[in-house]
């Protein structure tokens, strides 16, 4: 692989994947790398993908049609298919699937599409320089890979992950983007079971590892909170004595990590016994501001960002600037440059002058309670209201997950709560429970809902919407800004 140009060889791909040539020109070369036919170009190699939705390896001559150069399949693809229809093909030569094609087409084949993959990423990172921190955690993982990404960014040039690019597929598709100009990549990794941050980490081969908080998530693929743990300690256990780890000492299971860890740690947190630490001052419709400390120097920092969890997430992004020895005050100015994300803690005004807070990117049950405590906290003299959908992932824990969310939402006086979805009954039972009025409480589809809310908003009133992904709950968003 030559990384200036960032083409691949057959010889590249077939020694980073250990698979092998079923047919084609050996001296081709591939200008990059896609597993969607649709934005296939001339050049490419198509990597066929079997995913939930699609398998890649019906869309093969799609992605020739569109102009790869030669496609990457599953062996098992090519077992399914019919013999060859000669010695010679089956002795090496022009071998296919399908339809005869009108030129030659190039096949090459492994046990894994998937993790041929991740090793085809794997093998492009190893070829270049570039310093690579990666970045786990329950809740905060983009936003902390924003800021990370504009800290260095002040000094360095910076690949990130775009989106949320952080599974199996998503990293080894950004790394592909990694050219000989980046010093640096800021890398997020996802799991919901156990074994894919090692994976991830095998893939990115991170000199540090970020892990911002562990807290209930995705408790169906690990079973509890220890589960959690161990999935996310994964990746200190891939950096080793030469990497570094830059954990939350706030948090006492990322504590418990850290004793295992015989790397260099840095830690952050909210007061002076963490190496990089910071003190909250304020929190406004704007964003949020804390001062932020390391050895004898401090700096105020003004975030565009909002909630306690925001200024976690900055100190773990100060905590990395730290390490790769940027100045505090090019560690202000990387953090006051980084704006919220679509979905995340984003507020706006209503027609007459009613407060909306659009967190509704995802939601676990710590997420939610960080949310709500933001909420309250910027309310004042408003009426807080709260709009919650399903919790996602949770197995076991759901039911009592979603009605300690009642009971928060009642013990932090909601004027309102608006709850949708299959555990909506276990939310409204819980805040029943801890004392909240029936009349204050609403059980809909979140077309009800919105109806339900727009007959009973007034002017200073503050609503946050919150669930996770696969509930959608932006229309309700949506919904609440179109008038009737």
């Amino acid at each position: 692989m030559t990384n200036d140009s960032k083409t691949w060889t057959v010889s590249d791909v077939l020694q980073a994947t250990g698979g092998r040539l079923v047919c084609g020109n050996e001296g081709a070369r591939f200008q990059a790398i896609s597993t969607d036919s649709r934005t296939t170009k001339a050049g490419d190699l198509f990597v066929a993908i079997a995913g939930q939705k699609y398998d890649g390896h019906n869309f093969l001559q799609d992605a020739f049609h569109r102009g790869a150069l030669g496609v990457l399949v599953a062996e098992d693809y090519i077992s399914k298919q019919a013999p060859p229809a000669s010695p010679e093909s089956a002795s090496g030569g022009r071998w296919r699937a399908g339809p005869v094609p009108e030129k030659e087409e190039l096949w090459m084949a492994v046990p894994d599409t998937l993790r041929a993959l991740g090793d085809l990423a794997a093998f492009g990172r190893r070829q270049t320089n570039v310093s690579v921190v990666a970045i786990t955690g329950t809740n905060g993982k983009t936003t902390t890979k924003e800021m990370t990404a504009a800290v260095l960014g002040q000094a360095f040039s910076v690949l990130k992950t775009p989106g949320n690019f952080n599974n199996l597929i998503g990293l080894p598709l950004t790394l592909f983007g990694l050219s000989g100009s980046h010093e640096w990549a800021v890398l997020e990794l996802a799991m919901n079971r156990p074994g894919e941050i090692r994976r991830l980490s095998e893939i990115a081969d991170p000199d540090l590892g970020v892990i911002t908080n562990i807290e209930a998530g995705h408790l169906e693929g690990v079973k509890d909170i220890d589960g959690v743990m161990e999935a996310k300690g994964e990746l200190l256990e891939w950096l080793g004595q030469d990497g570094t780890a830059v954990l939350n000492i706030d948090d006492e299971r990322v504590c418990r990590l850290a004793e295992r860890f015989g790397g260099r740690v840095v830690t952050f947190g909210i007061h002076s016994s963490a190496e990089v630490w910071g003190t909250p001052v304020s929190q406004t419709r704007s964003g949020s501001s804390f001062d932020l400390s390391w050895y004898d120097e401090s700096v105020r920092v003004s975030l565009k960002i909002l909630g306690k969890g925001a200024i976690y997430n900055a100190l773990a992004a100060a905590a990395v600037g730290y390490r790769a020895d940027l100045s505090i005050e090019e560690v202000k100015k990387g953090l006051e440059s980084a704006v919220s994300l679509p979905g995340r803690m984003e507020i706006s005004t209503l027609p007459g002058g009613i407060h909306l807070i659009d967190d509704t990117y995802n939601a676990n049950p710590g997420s939610v309670a960080v949310a709500i405590e933001t909420l309250c906290s910027l309310k004042g003299r408003g009426r807080g209201i709260f709009v919650i959908g399903d919790m996602m992932e949770l197995g076991q824990h759901a039911q009592n997950a979603h009605k300690q969310i009642g009971i928060l939402a009642a013990r932090t006086g909601m004027a309102g709560l608006y709850a949708t979805g299959a555990f909506a009954g276990v939310v409204a039972e819980g805040a029943m429970g801890a004392g909240m009025d029936h009349g204050k409480i609403f059980i809909g589809s979140r077309e009800q809902v919105v109806e339900a809310l727009k007959g009973r908003l007034g002017p200073g009133d503050w609503i946050l919407v919150k669930g996770s992904r696969l509930t959608a709950m932006e229309k309700v968003v949506e919904g609440l800004w179109i008038d009737d």
